[in-house]
């Protein structure tokens, strides 16, 4: 099974806590202006052209920085002060709704400039999406995190609901401007909510990680973790999907009576309240059906019913259908998050999200290109039934391929270092690398058991951001094994001692297991001269 149900505490539970009561409200304001920037931009983009595929590289603008920055973002909010972090996002998306602003005002904006100024802003959404995914466990215990995580996707999709509202009005009776400039505003509220948050200190008596170190330990975590690899090839492919909807939808709403911005925002609000009921359904389905069963129904969910946008006849047919793309859409997007927050130890949780980000915005950005030339090529109808059976075919082979989800293992910090013996000789953080080797005398007919589990301390040593890790066979003392580990240098060596959790401890149990010396294993260090 992908997971376990989930705990069943309250969606609305997470906001008696005023600072996360705060952070909620700031990333509510942020959504807000991310929707109606999409709105307008979108909107936008079809009075300056009627091309197909530049309505949607709209949304390619949009989401490619995501694709681009994730694990740079994710990086600096894993190093860096995430509370200030993501308040200097907020400002630079002040900034650039300023620019946008200015130039629609003037009256000098193009089709180009306009892909460009998307690009900029989905930069600031970019470098925001990992630090407040990474940040909501600092404001709420473990139990609460499933309803903080639909609470976020409330957010969203409540800023969808309203987001296109506020802008269609705003749209029809002033201008694009004004919702550019008041989208200015909001980014600025949000980022004086976001400095009065304050989140418990880290606890740690190391000096902070490196920027390039930060990204290379994040990359070989995932790269070494089953887990949370299959979350990224499921989450690809959901986006992939479903953004050939969300990409043509302008020009969906254009077939419409009265080709008017009404049309396009009512759909985009229809889809908006199906997520924010979706959430509220939520705890009841996962108490019947685990993360895998949500992900397969709402996969073919999505896939029916954006068809049946695409071809009904009236706009009033069409709207109950967008309710329940947005019902399926929160369905498997919350269950996928879910999945990787609980893959993901605090030590390189926003790293680890990056790259669900980088998976999601990655597949959104490659589908509306893809998606839009295909209707180019042929007709948008045509396009949108080409993604509704990809998708879910592509979920099949991953299925049958054996890309099915893993449990969740306990992640709880577990402190070891203090148990080590200290080095007896003067060493500065950053001397390196460092080798460490750990000698096992085991019983020689266990030996392939004691390998499968060496195998997978590989894998747990690598996660923990080791530089690389081999084992050794004495070809002269029959069950003599040497475990070969290379940290970067003596401060990674003990981050790496910081980094162990519940499940690395059990892991350990097992390895001992093997053992049969009247000692236990005997560890060495030694730095490179």
């Amino acid at each position: 099974m992908f997971a376990k149900s989930l705990g069943k505490s309250s969606v609305l539970a997470p906001l008696s806590g005023a600072a996360f009561r705060m952070l909620w409200l700031s990333w509510f304001a942020a959504n807000l202006t991310v929707s109606m920037g999409d709105v307008a931009s979108a909107w936008l983009m079809t009075s300056l052209t009627n091309d197909p595929l530049m309505v949607a590289l709209v949304q390619s603008a949009a989401t490619l920085p995501v694709f681009i920055l994730g694990l740079p973002s994710g990086a600096l909010a894993d190093i860096m002060d995430r509370r200030r972090y993501m308040a200097a996002t907020l400002l630079w998306g002040a900034g650039v709704s300023t620019g946008l602003w200015a130039f629609v005002a003037a009256g000098s904006l193009t089709a180009a400039m306009l892909l460009v100024f998307t690009f900029l802003a989905g930069i600031g959404v970019a470098m925001r999406w990992p630090v407040f995914i990474a940040i909501i466990p600092e404001f709420v215990s473990k139990t609460e995190l499933p309803s903080a995580i639909g609470l976020n996707a409330i957010a969203v999709h409540f800023s969808r609901l309203l987001g296109p509202v506020v802008a269609g009005v705003l749209l029809a009776s002033a201008g694009s401007q004004y919702v550019f400039m008041t989208n200015a505003v909001l980014s600025v509220v949000a980022f004086l909510l976001v400095m009065r948050c304050r989140p418990a200190p880290k606890d740690s008596r190391l000096p902070g990680e490196r920027f390039v170190g930060a990204m290379r330990v994040g990359l070989k975590h995932v790269l070494a973790s089953p887990a949370l690899r299959v979350v990224l090839a499921r989450t690809f492919l959901f986006f992939f999907q479903v953004t050939a909807l969300t990409a043509l939808l302008p020009l969906i709403a254009r077939n419409f009576h009265g080709e008017g911005i009404g049309s396009f925002t009512t759909m985009l609000a229809a889809m908006g309240g199906g997520a924010i009921a979706g959430i509220f359904l939520l705890p009841y389905l996962r108490g019947h059906l685990d993360r895998d069963r949500v992900i397969y129904w709402g996969t073919g969910i999505h896939s029916v019913t954006s068809v049946l946008v695409v071809f009904a006849p009236t706009l009033w047919l069409a709207l109950p259908a967008m309710f329940v793309v947005g019902m399926a859409w929160i369905g498997v997007a919350n269950s996928l998050t879910i999945a990787a927050q609980w893959a993901l130890p605090a030590w390189v949780r926003a790293r680890g999200m990056s790259f669900v980000q980088i998976a999601m915005m990655g597949g959104m950005a490659a589908g509306a290109a893809l998606w839009g030339y295909s209707a180019r090529l042929t007709t948008v109808a045509d396009s949108i039934l080409a993604a509704a059976i990809i998708g879910p075919l592509a979920l099949f082979v991953m299925h049958r391929l054996g890309a099915c989800g893993l449990e969740d293992e306990d992640l709880t910090p577990v402190r070891i270092g203090a148990n080590l013996v200290p080095p007896v000789v003067d060493i500065n953080f950053d001397e390196g690398p460092l080798v460490v080797t750990i000698e096992y005398m085991i019983d020689p007919t266990r030996a392939d058991d004691f390998r499968t589990v060496m195998k997978e301390t590989r894998g747990a040593r690598l996660r923990q951001g080791a530089l690389s890790w081999r084992l050794y066979r004495d070809i002269t003392e029959p069950g003599r094994y040497i475990e070969h580990i290379v940290n970067e240098s003596w401060v990674e060596h003990q981050r790496l001692l910081e980094r162990f959790t519940a499940a690395d401890e059990r892991l350990r149990e097992r390895r001992l297991g093997f053992h049969i010396s009247a000692t236990p294993p005997r560890i060495q260090r030694y730095l490179e001269c």
